[in-house]
């Protein structure tokens, strides 16, 4: 994957990078906020992408 796509997700419950993924950066130019499963909190939680 390249690094110039790649986005780190980090859950906004406990703060922790758990997943990391790639977006198109010139067609999606807001953050991208998914539910994922967190295996710190063992529930699903919405995780926000960060820098």
């Amino acid at each position: 994957m390249s690094q110039d796509n790649m986005i780190k997700l980090e859950c906004t419950e406990c703060k922790r990078v758990n997943y990391f993924s790639r977006k198109n950066k010139k067609t999606l130019k807001d953050r991208l906020e998914l539910k994922k499963f967190c295996k710190f909190c063992k529930k699903h939680t919405l995780h926000k992408e960060t820098k």
